[in-house]
């Protein structure tokens, strides 16, 4: 079973803010794929999908963004399941340009309190994860105060730019589902 874990906190005053872009992402991938609803389960709420023959998992945690990691333990506990293989966190990265992505199958937390969640749950920096640009998307714009900036909403052009970019992220999880992470990454990795 693979599980994609969007990243961000629960609550209207966050449903349009930069920080929950992982949760753009997962609402993108349940339309798509004709996910059953949302439902409640444990500390997040879960939406089941179907590729081909692979059951699909989203997972929005509600534990707010620096306990994310927490809800991956019912996961943790299924025999056989890997997060090394089975896991692609979505979340969002002020380094990147906006409306991109650089998916990476390790790496350190870079600050991000929710990777820093997942880590410590899974005992590992071993998990991939796509990083989604929120740079701002004029170039001379400056972030100013990081938490502010992250936990801002997107404005109007801004919110055309990311829907505009779903569905190629769709296309690269659904690459990763299908491919594998490598062939993901060599596909989408090089595209802006």
């Amino acid at each position: 079973m693979k599980v994609f874990l969007g990243l961000g906190n629960p609550g209207k005053e966050y449903e349009r803010t930069r920080h929950n872009v992982g949760w753009w992402v997962l609402d993108h991938l349940a339309r798509r794929w004709n996910a059953d609803g949302w439902k409640k389960d444990g500390k997040a709420m879960v939406a089941t999908a179907r590729i081909g023959t692979d059951v699909v998992k989203l997972v929005k945690p509600q534990t707010y963004m620096n306990l994310s990691g927490e809800v991956l333990k019912p996961f943790l506990n299924r025999p056989g399941w890997d997060a090394a293989q089975d896991l692609l966190v979505l979340v969002d990265e002020v380094a990147l340009p906006f409306a991109t992505m650089r998916t990476r199958a390790s790496g350190s937390a870079g600050g991000h309190n929710g990777l820093k969640s997942v880590q410590a749950h899974v005992g590992s920096t071993g998990y991939p994860r796509m990083r989604i640009g929120i740079a701002p998307l004029h170039p001379r714009a400056s972030v100013g105060d990081l938490s502010g900036y992250v936990l801002g909403p997107f404005g109007r052009e801004e919110s055309e730019f990311m829907e505009a970019a779903m569905p190629r992220f769709g296309d690269a999880c659904e690459s990763w589902v299908r491919d594998g992470l490598t062939l993901m990454m060599n596909k989408f990795n090089a595209v802006a």
